[in-house]
């Protein structure tokens, strides 16, 4: 149990944060993608995400509380080197928040102002969130090189939450709207392309680490299967997108879903053994044995209760019968 439980809860931490990725990850696309719509698309927009964004947010909470938990140590170093972005993601996601409540019972010609703000607050967050990515993929270490990197992730990581959004909306709305949505799922095919591939260049020449790791033999033949994945998805979702594959939206969406997973479990095997990258081990972060096992069976009921009522939402709400007013 000693060597399992760090590893247990790891695995948990990290699937916690993908699944905030994807899931919440949409809903902020929606958000960025408010300006580029009428009013009434608007109401519309909003009202698709209305019922799943706060569970889509509980994920976020779940990791970085088993981080807290678990890895006290790493968590403690990571937030205290992320704290300004950290903050500055809370701020954006609370205003998200009160601007999703106000807009509702807002007048008509005060609307605009909330939807904005919801707007705002979610390319605050995202951008936040893609900084806290890249400076965790360096190791923490603010170096110019590692500076750059991160500020790239923090461009890169909305364009995947737009494309997200986007495919949300064509498997959620009906009317013209999907039509839109189509439009703009296309246009961001090649910006989120770029943004694979700059990424997936720029990690191993900023971590020597990742790069001895990745680019060795054998382990660079037993890893192929991840990026041939990830082509394959990309390949195929524009294919998809271009209508040359007739496909459900939900099958896109999936193709999404699955770059990401691909791109978790190449960030997973480039940083296990550690927590930190070169910093701090899963192992050596971890708490007492004794509060893992402890936290363990907390875990064990609190999972299964999340992914539970997560489906469930996501059952209730299905179909892209949207109203034009949410309230």
């Amino acid at each position: 149990m000693e060597f399992w439980l760090p590893l247990i809860f790891a695995g948990v931490c990290g699937l916690s944060l993908l699944l905030y990725v994807i899931l919440d990850g949409y809903d902020l696309g929606v958000g960025l993608l408010l300006p580029f719509a009428n009013a009434e698309e608007k109401d519309v927009m909003v009202a698709s995400i209305g019922p799943f964004w706060d569970a889509n947010e509980t994920w976020i909470v779940l990791g970085v509380g088993i981080l807290l938990i678990a890895f006290p140590e790493a968590h403690g170093a990571i937030l205290t080197s992320l704290y300004l972005p950290a903050t500055l993601m809370l701020m954006g996601l609370v205003l998200r928040g009160v601007a999703f409540d106000f807009r509702i019972k807002a007048a008509t010609a005060y609307k605009y102002r909330w939807n904005a703000l919801f707007s705002a607050g979610s390319m605050l967050a995202a951008l936040c969130q893609g900084w806290m990515l890249g400076s965790y993929i360096t190791g923490l270490t603010p170096t110019p090189l590692n500076v750059l990197f991160a500020l790239m992730t923090a461009f890169c990581l909305p364009v995947l939450y737009l494309m997200l959004g986007a495919v949300w909306l064509m498997g959620k709305t009906a009317g013209t709207l999907p039509v839109k949505a189509a439009r703009w799922a296309r246009r961001m095919w090649l910006p989120l392309g770029f943004s694979l591939l700059v990424i997936s260049i720029a990690t191993p020449l900023v971590s020597a680490g990742i790069a001895a790791k990745w680019f060795t033999l054998p382990a660079l033949l037993y890893l192929l299967p991840i990026p041939l994945s990830a082509l394959l998805c990309y390949s195929w979702l524009g294919l998809a997108l271009s209508g040359r594959v007739k496909t459900r939206p939900l099958y896109i969406f999936a193709a999404i879903a699955l770059i990401c997973v691909m791109a978790a479990a190449g960030l997973g095997y480039s940083i296990y053994p550690d927590i930190i990258i070169g910093q701090l081990g899963i192992h050596e972060a971890a708490a007492a044995t004794e509060s893992l096992l402890f936290a363990f069976w907390g875990v064990a009921v609190t999972l299964p209760l999340i992914l539970g009522y997560t489906w469930f939402i996501y059952r209730i709400f299905s179909g892209n019968d949207i109203q034009q007013h949410y309230d």
